[in-house]
């Protein structure tokens, strides 16, 4: 062998040698880099999963009525509560390999990189589901080289730490279909109207079809372009055998119904009541140590879907075509529970809720409360004062009050608390107020729940402290259960995202609610509010119901107010309490005649309409409270020579003992009136006088 085939040799010996060295290090780092990768995941652990899911608002029959979301409107399922078709539709056009590789397909990674280098920039991806999943979950979309490799680190972690069923699951879960839909869940009810386990093979085709570019293949933006996505979809499952090929054709010829107008119109369904629903689920979950950030929670609540469409069909025609704005609401005596509410007129242009959050004077409202009082401190519906124009003075006398009715005039002789209330003589409520104090009046207040500042004024009588329409309307409805102090509820259940009950009213819970008055004076202020609607007791002033008793087709207690700037209606049948308010935000007068027509009108329709079909109930006396037929003139009991008569309730104590053609009646009132003092009727044992069918309890 020469010396030049020995240097040959050598050279090739040195070569072998050192790409035996190159493979052992490339190997070795290679090696080190795995286990550097392990090490590393093992020391971060597994990647969380979790992402904010949509809140799901029921009504009170369990039905879908809207949801509540962070950024994004998401439902999550399990895969097995899919339709099939979903996942092998999306594996067939995202990822056929999936459930074989470990989170990267090499072959269509070195494909995509060779078309990458020959066009000199990212023009084609290779992704994985794994690493799409992962991309939604921690990344942006930027097409660079340092998000692909931040990509593959936490879709190498996650094929670590979870199952395959567990990734495609997610994936699906969260992956965008346009018009702020993530997952497959949100996408299908916005779709289609309907959950994912329900959608057809033509359906699951159609909407796995989307991601690939929202904007581009949505069906509601481009059909054309939809259906050729979807054509594509169902070709590959086709070749993939996920589909028979009959199948693949009775889905491409299956017309495809699009409902995403009626998804729509879910959505719009008592936005201020959801609000307030909202509001309630977070005190609630707050107090058993939860968060509502948690999202994917279920609240069933008080709803009444019927009472809101009503409520909302009613502002719509009563509503002038002005500024002018609106607040409703309505419960259950029984339970305390909100069946319907509106804030205003609209939530998009105004989400201030006129109900909860608006202060206004109520007006004339408040008066059956002071009357609640006064029953407590010895008046009774036949307690009669002197209704003349008065001056009031207070502040140890350096003030000075002079109320007038609302058109001016006075009745100039003695009424009773049954007529001043229904015609709402505002000279009555004053003396009354004077004669209590302010502390009784205050104290009711605060049983019934009104949060209201009762200032030393003799106005306040009249309305004049501020108060929320949701306080006012929650008071009339203490009034209506009977005297019981019942709380309003939004919220009946919370489901947690694993489905747990969290909270559930107990159908039992309210039956011992304490009371706040006694049923007697309770019963017997209901039925002085049914004298808004009788024009027996028309004098100077007629009932204030009236207007609306054309209407009537069954028993209602109520009581209306009015201010120069707002106007209020609430009342109730045994059943169900409402109560309507109206006015300007900026506290502008009411004026125009379609302004002050709306109150009224909107409540009466609307407690008409609900009540449809449902046989009228009586408001049933207490046990303690005896009904008797008197004159209203002079409180005597009835007979047939007084012809104003009306019966009325009162305790046995407050019984009339003379016949209301005594003339010592006539002189007694007077006589009281003169001295400033309430009238106690006096004489014979009523019972005595007349037959015990009179009197009713």
């Amino acid at each position: 062998m020469g010396r030049a085939d020995y240097q040959l040799q050598k050279r090739k010996r040195l070569k072998l040698r050192i790409a035996i060295w190159l493979l052992i290090v490339s190997i070795s780092a290679m090696g080190t880099i795995l286990i550097s990768l392990r090490i590393y995941a093992q020391i971060l652990g597994p990647p969380s999963l979790a992402v904010a899911k949509a809140t799901e608002f029921l009504d009170s029959n369990g039905h879908s009525i809207g949801d509540r979301f962070a950024e994004q409107r998401r439902y999550w399922v399990n895969l097995d509560e899919m339709s099939p078709f979903i996942s092998k539709a999306i594996l067939a056009v995202e990822d056929q390999q999936f459930y074989k590789h470990n989170g990267f397909d090499y072959k269509r990674i070195a494909a995509a990189l060779l078309k990458d280098v020959k066009a000199m920039k990212k023009v084609e991806g290779a992704s994985t589901i794994t690493q799409q999943y992962a991309r939604n979950l921690y990344l942006s979309h930027d097409k660079t080289w340092t998000r692909k490799a931040k990509e593959a680190l936490y879709a190498y972690r996650m094929e670590i730490f979870y199952e395959k069923d567990e990734l495609l699951e997610g994936y699906l879960n969260t992956v965008y279909f346009g018009h702020g839909m993530y997952g497959i869940e949100a996408a299908s009810r916005y779709y289609y109207g309907k959950p994912s386990k329900e959608l057809t093979l033509a359906e699951s085709a159609l909407l796995i079809s989307i991601p690939k570019g929202p904007s581009y293949y949505s069906p509601l933006i481009n059909e054309d372009n939809a259906y050729r996505r979807q054509n594509i979809v169902l070709g590959l499952m086709e070749s993939e055998g996920m589909a028979t090929s009959e199948a693949i054709v009775r889905a491409r010829d299956e017309n495809i119904v699009f409902k995403n107008e009626e998804w729509k119109a879910t959505k719009s369904v008592a936005p201020y009541f959801l609000n307030e629903a909202w509001n309630e689920a977070e005190r609630i979950l707050k107090s058993k140590g939860r968060m509502i950030a948690e999202g994917g929670w279920t609240i069933e609540t008080t709803l009444n879907t019927q009472h809101q469409k009503v409520a909302e069909e009613v502002v719509a025609d009563w509503m002038p075509n002005n500024d002018l704005e609106v607040g409703f609401i309505s419960m259950e005596p029984k339970t305390g529970y909100v069946t319907a509410l509106i804030g205003g007129r609209s939530y998009s242009e105004s989400p201030f809720n006129r109900v909860t959050q608006a202060k206004r004077q109520p007006g004339s409202t408040i008066k059956p409360l002071l009357y609640a009082a006064a029953l407590e401190k010895g008046f009774s519906p036949l307690t009669f004062l002197e209704s003349e124009q008065t001056i009031f003075t207070y502040d140890n006398g350096r003030s000075e009050y002079t109320p007038n009715n609302f058109n001016g005039e006075f009745a100039n002789h003695p009424i009773s608390l049954a007529q001043a209330l229904a015609i709402s003589d505002n000279i009555y409520a004053v003396k009354t107020l004077e004669k209590i104090g302010y502390k009784p009046f205050s104290s009711i207040l605060k049983r019934l729940g009104v949060k209201a500042s009762v200032q030393e004024t003799p106005s306040m009588a009249l309305g004049t402290s501020e108060v929320t329409l949701e306080d006012l309307t929650s008071a009339f409805n203490k009034i209506a259960s009977g005297g019981l102090d019942r709380q309003l509820q939004t919220v009946l259940s919370i489901k947690d995202s694993n489905g747990d009950v969290v909270f559930e009213v107990s159908p039992n819970e309210r039956e011992d609610d304490d009371p706040v008055m006694s049923a007697d004076d309770a019963f017997i202020l209901t039925h002085l509010m049914t004298g808004m609607f009788d024009p027996t007791f028309n004098d100077y002033a007629p009932a204030t119901g009236l207007s609306i008793r054309g209407k009537q087709t069954r028993p209602y207690a109520a009581k209306s107010g009015t201010t120069i700037s707002d106007q209020v209606l609430i009342g109730y049948t045994p059943t169900l309490t409402a109560g309507v308010w109206n006015g300007y935000d900026d506290g502008k007068q009411l004026q125009l005649a379609v302004d002050k027509q709306a109150t009224k009108n909107i409540w009466i329709d609307f407690m008409e309409r609900v009540h449809q079909g449902q046989a009228a109930k009586p408001f049933l006396p207490t046990k303690g409270v005896y009904g008797v037929v008197v004159d209203i003139e002079n409180g005597g009991l009835a007979v047939a020579e007084c012809t104003k008569q009306r019966l009325v309730y009162v305790k046995k104590s407050d019984v009339p003992r003379r016949l209301c053609t005594d003339p010592k009646l006539q002189k007694q009132l007077v006589e009281d009136v003169e001295e400033n003092e309430m009238i106690e009727m006096e004489g014979d044992d009523p019972w005595s006088l007349f037959p015990f069918s009179f009197f009713r309890n």
